[in-house]
Formats: C-alpha cells, structure tokens, sequence
C-alpha cells in the first residue's frame, strides 16, 4: 500500500483521534449483540514465497498458497478483483482452499469505482455481484475504494448507486479526497449516506494522511486498513491503542471488524498479526479471532 506513506515518520502524531459525534451516535443505537464480537485479520495477498518455510510449510509451491494461507489467516483483503471480476470456476474454486471460517473481502473492480457513473449504465455490478455471491458464506464485506478525485459533487452518483446495490453483499466505502475531511458539512453528508443504506467505512492508519483516520462508524461493523512502518516500536504501540478502541466499540455492540495490517511489501504482516490476536485474546476475553503461527521447521520435514 503505496497511498501516505512517508519515508521519514519521526514526526508523526500516530495517535489515534477521540471518536467523532457520528460515531458515538452510531454506537449509541446498535442493537444488542448476541454473539461474541469478531476481528477477521488478513493481509493483501497469499502469494508470497518469503512465508515459505516460516509461515507456510517447507515445499510449498504456488498452487498450495492459497490453502497455506487459510491456516494462518481468516480473511483477506482481495485486491485481485479490483482488476477484473472472477468467473465462477475461481470464486468456487477459493470457497474450496479454505477454511470454513474463512471470509473474502473482496476489492470491487475499478472499473466500477473508477467509472463516471460507477457502473450503472454497464451489466458490471449485475455481473460482479452474481460472481462473487458464489463464495456464499465465505464473503466477507466487499469494499470499494474510491478514486483521489471523487468529491462531494459525485455523492448524488454515489448515493444512486447504494441504493441499488445488493444488500445481500456487505460493503465499506473508502474515500481519500481531503475535502471530505476538511470540510465537515461534505464528510457529514457522506457518512448520513452510508448510515441510509447500511455501508460500512474503511478506516485507514497510515502515517502520511492522518485525515483518513477518521473513525467513523456508520454500521455494526468496520473495516481498518493499518499501515505499518517495518515492525517498529510505533507500530506496536498503535496496535495497542487499537485494541482498546475495538474494545470499546465491542463493548458498545459492534458487531464485527475486519483488520488488514499492512506492512512492506506485504512480507511482516503476519509478524505485526501475530502480536494483534495476542493482545486481543488478552484485552477481549470472549473475542473470536484468529492468525497465523511460525511453522515448526523440524515438524515440517516430516
């Protein structure tokens, strides 16, 4: 994830902001949750030959990934169909590599999300939806990230197409305009228009756009996106505010979270997932969650 990243962090404020009134009144008004909270954690990709021998068992080859991946993890967040729509044969073929508590978030393709009319003149959204519905109870909340030039002046195309989205199919917003965020009327506009309609935010912590940490619940779940600076001691740190904060929210019956944590190139992630399910098991004692553990090397040759 190349989007605020900052080379030098020395100077970053990395704490996180007190909720806004939006969010407490969101929370004020859940319904009561009758089962334990859930924190899905996943990171970008499965396809990666570094986890080899310390994540994913010796020999491993590319064709088990996938299967490797869903013993460490329990979501992912799939960018894959940002950049075309899967046919069924692979939507079904995931839902068979992995788990059954397993969920895809899959990344709506840019081609709806980055279109004038994000896609309503097009059969795009028909075919996508009919597509990826095929992971029936491995779909996890889709999200769609919103181009940088996306601006108040489109929320009347957006809010057309939320109300004829499939609410079978959960769905996060991301949006990265600092209009939305600097001007509060605009982003209060934006976030009544989620609430409507359900839609859940994507909430990214990353040091180079501190604005898009804004917190914001609009739903019974969230979705963070954590950009971590190489397993230093701030990464950690935020980890730890984090835990209090879902904490919090669960506490005030949020239903679900799901949490992607960035690292460089994707390669540490599960070292900084690792220290999240520890200290949320600690923090949250009824809490379901799951990550990954260091494959036993002397276990693996046998």
């Amino acid at each position: 994830m190349k989007f605020g990243k900052l080379q030098d962090i020395s100077a970053v404020d990395f704490t996180l902001p007190t909720d806004p009134e939006g969010t407490t009144l969101i929370l004020d008004h859940l319904e009561e949750r009758m089962t334990p909270p859930t924190v899905y954690i996943g990171a970008t990709g499965w396809g990666m030959k570094e986890w080899v021998g310390q994540w994913y068992p010796e020999k491993t080859n590319a064709k088990g990934y996938l299967l490797a991946y869903g013993k460490q993890f329990n979501t992912i967040e799939l960018n894959t169909t940002h950049y075309r729509i899967p046919n069924i044969e692979l939507t079904s073929k995931w839902y068979r590599e992995t788990p059954d508590d397993f969920v895809f978030c899959p990344k709506i393709p840019q081609t709806i999300s980055h279109s004038r009319d994000l896609g309503m003149t097009t059969e795009r959204i028909e075919i996508f939806s009919r597509e990826i519905k095929e992971l029936r109870d491995k779909l996890g909340c889709c999200f769609m990230q919103m181009p940088p030039y996306f601006k108040f002046d489109r929320l009347e195309i957006l809010e057309r197409f939320l109300s004829q989205w499939d609410t079978q199919i959960p769905l996060a917003i991301e949006i990265r305009h600092e209009d939305w965020f600097q001007i509060p009327e605009q982003g209060n506009a934006l976030f009544k228009v989620l609430e409507k309609y359900n839609i859940a935010t994507v909430i990214t912590d990353v040091a180079g756009r501190r604005d898009v940490l804004h917190n914001r619940l609009t739903s019974d779940i969230a979705m963070v996106r954590f950009v971590g600076n190489g397993l230093v001691e701030s990464d950690y740190r935020r980890i730890d505010e984090w835990v209090e904060k879902l904490k919090y929210w669960f506490s005030k019956n949020l239903r679900e979270v799901y949490f992607f944590p960035h690292q460089p190139d994707n390669i540490l992630s599960p070292d900084i997932s690792v220290y999240l399910v520890e200290q949320l098991r600690k923090t949250i004692p009824n809490v379901i969650t799951r990550g990954p553990k260091k494959i036993d090397t002397q276990m693996s040759l046998f």
